[in-house]
């Protein structure tokens, strides 16, 4: 999922904390025809973020497949077969050696017997989801649902279930809008190391299982069927293929990858109209730079473009959402941006998303033993931020191979639900104030780095660190911590801001004392802190 090297293309401007001028404008509701949409981009810019999307704020995803099964960690159908690695030494010492034990083994091992995707979403729905989001297929090619195109799937192998369609149900009966990720456009490439052998030790030569055919399979588990529509290997390796690292330049298509095939990009296309078609989904999120295998195929364009008439068709207008990543300005009009693993540092005049993870994409037992997931106090802050500045969060939580997560990642999910309970009017239906907010974190704000990770690279947010949302007459201003002096001073809303009526403390309630000075408006605490983690400020009057 990560891919930390700079890729050329995007640029993260920190200099301005004010809308721009065109923002209303942009935020107009336009009208569609059926068909309305073509697959160029030209036409896809008619595409206007559907209101439903934009007052949500907040979904869930289960980020969820067989690289679960090891629980080893992000990216391990890739670095099991990097000699050295540490997933490599993982798999060989649990598993065996990758020419005997390949990947497509570790997928028959994989049976999610404790599966409750019922009990999971309502979990989520109770933190305050506004949608949910389930992985259908990652980098490694396997499909998590009944695919007339894809033999290698969750229904034929590993479980046996069709798990897209468990969590669409699941979805469905919690009332949430349902939504699929979809990242095997890049199985073509990411999985080349498949084709690699040892360098080194008494296996040395020997291939890896990557380039095993249909022919390979007599008196196998897997006896009739052909590795290589999974693997998709039977290519030349891209330039510099054995560098482990090539392949984040290479995200985009170029810098000397070997170009996919045309029967690759068909055989892409239909298990993704499949999947829209079948399983009722409003949103799909791309794990590529802008549409799935663009500018080598137009696969991506076609698949956004009867998304979205499909959505226009089922509902009589567009309540479709696609995600794509490292987007210029012609293509952010044409779909939602999404930031991995970090914000914007400014309010952005299109809506836009950050996708993040309390732990690793995939589930690792050692974040769990070693106590490293993020706490409930840093995903609220980082939504109320993200909030202010015109955006949503999609928030992973890591599922074991089982189907379940742990005790340690429930008790963070209900510590969001709390906070949620008492605070969730200052984040859903709300827009941005004129600025996003004041204090010294903004000054430390770290640039984003291809299509994000600038998250935990900024000044740690404090008591004079503030964040503003508005809704309807109400301003609300979310304070990062306890002043220990019991007065909170929002500065923007100084005595030249305008009049401040009311002022009270949504943990319990109460109005407070408040006084608007030439250096801002100065309110007076209860003595005892009253909540936790964030705390917000419904502000009334005519500052808005």
């Amino acid at each position: 999922m990560e891919r930390r090297t700079l890729l050329k293309g995007i640029a993260a401007s920190i200099s301005s904390l004010y809308i721009s001028k065109s923002y209303a404008g942009r935020l107009l509701k336009a009208p569609y025809a059926a068909s309305a949409f073509q697959p160029t981009w030209d036409s896809l810019a008619q595409y206007q973020v559907p209101n439903w999307f934009r007052d949500a704020k907040f979904g869930m995803w289960a980020h969820w497949g067989p690289q679960c099964q090891p629980e080893r960690g992000d990216w391990y159908a890739r670095g099991m077969y990097q000699e050295g690695s540490d997933q490599y030494k993982f798999h060989c010492q649990k598993y065996g050696h990758p020419s005997k034990f390949g990947f497509k083994d570790v997928i028959n091992e994989w049976k999610a017997e404790n599966w409750n995707p019922d009990e999971l979403v309502g979990l989520y729905k109770r933190a305050g989801a506004k949608y949910f989001m389930a992985l259908a297929n990652h980098h490694d090619n396997f499909d998590l649902y009944h695919s007339t195109h894809q033999p290698w799937n969750s229904t034929r192998m590993g479980p046996k279930k069709d798990l897209i369609r468990g969590w669409a149900n699941a979805a469905k009966k919690h009332d949430l809008p349902f939504g699929v990720s979809i990242h095997a456009a890049h199985a073509w490439s990411w999985m080349e190391p498949s084709q690699r052998s040892d360098k080194n030790g008494q296996l040395t030569g020997v291939p890896y299982d990557g380039k095993l055919t249909k022919a390979d399979g007599d008196g196998k588990w897997w006896h009739g069927e052909d590795p290589q529509e999974l693997y998709a290997q039977n290519h030349p390796l891209s330039k510099d293929s054995l560098n482990n690292g090539t392949i984040h330049s290479q995200w985009n298509w170029g810098n000397g990858v070997t170009p996919p095939s045309t029967e690759y990009c068909e055989k892409f296309y239909k298990r993704t109209l499949e999947l829209i078609d079948k399983y009722g989904v409003e949103m799909l999120y791309f794990d590529d730079t802008a549409l799935p295998l663009w500018p080598v195929s137009d696969a991506g364009l076609r698949i956004a473009a009867h998304m979205y008439n499909t959505s226009i068709k089922k509902h009589g207008k567009l309540n479709a959402v696609i995600f794509g990543k490292i987007l210029n300005e012609q293509q952010r009009k044409c779909m939602v941006w999404d930031i991995e693993r970090g914000q914007s540092n400014q309010i952005e005049s299109f809506p836009w998303q950050t996708d993040t993870c309390i732990g690793g994409w995939h589930y690792d037992r050692r974040i769990y033993e070693n106590g490293h997931y993020k706490s409930a106090k840093t995903i609220i802050q980082t939504l109320v931020d993200i909030v202010s500045k015109n955006g949503n969060l999609l928030l992973n939580i890591p599922v074991r191979g089982d189907g379940t997560i742990d005790d340690k990642e429930r008790m963070v999910v209900e510590g969001i639900a709390d906070w949620m309970h008492i605070n969730s009017e200052s984040i859903y239906g709300t827009r941005p104030w004129k600025i996003f907010g004041e204090g010294p974190a903004i000054a430390a704000s770290a640039p984003l780095s291809a299509q994000g990770f600038n998250e935990g690279k900024g000044k740690p947010f404090g008591p004079e660190d503030i964040r503003f949302a508005t809704k309807g007459k109400v301003l609300y201003a979310t304070m990062f911590g306890w002043p220990a002096n019991q007065k909170a001073t929002i500065k923007a809303l100084n005595a030249n801001a305008g009049r401040v009526d009311r002022v009270t403390l949504l943990s319990n309630g109460q109005k407070l004392n408040t006084e608007q000075t030439a250096d801002g408006l100065v309110v007076n605490l209860p003595d005892q802190q009253i909540g936790e983690n964030a705390f917000v400020f419904k502000i009334e009057g005519s500052i808005i």
